[in-house]
């Protein structure tokens, strides 16, 4: 349980300074530009550089996620295997269905990054 709190403070950490860099990306406007289309240009590039960074935390928070998610599930199965071998199949077994709904939930974190890129 310590370990999944220090992981879990870890993500928290790297959450925030995910959201703080992001103002790197859209640091300071050129006030000597004049020009409407580059402004524009400007602007769908801060844009694009949003959706950049707001697929990565998805995709960087559902895979960190799932991986943790899916270290519980085994250690589990396998210390409930230690303790019951004659019930091995059946723990095996239920492991498996839950590593699947684990990936499911990952691969659901993709499709919405892949929208928030080329869609949104």
């Amino acid at each position: 349980m310590k370990i999944l709190k220090t992981v879990l403070a870890a993500l928290v950490a790297a959450v925030m300074v995910m959201s703080m860099s992001a103002a790197v990306f859209a640091a300071g406007e050129n006030s000597s530009q004049e020009n409407g289309a580059v402004a524009e240009v400007e602007s769908e590039n801060t844009v694009r550089d949003y959706k950049a960074i707001a697929a990565a935390a998805i995709i960087g928070l559902a895979a960190a996620a799932g991986a943790i998610a899916m270290a519980l599930t085994i250690m589990k199965s396998i210390d409930g295997i230690a303790r019951q071998p004659e019930a091995s199949s059946n723990i095996r077994s239920v492991m498996m269905l839950g590593l699947v709904f684990i990936e499911t939930a990952i691969i659901y974190a993709l499709i919405v990054a892949i929208l928030v890129v080329f869609v949104l």
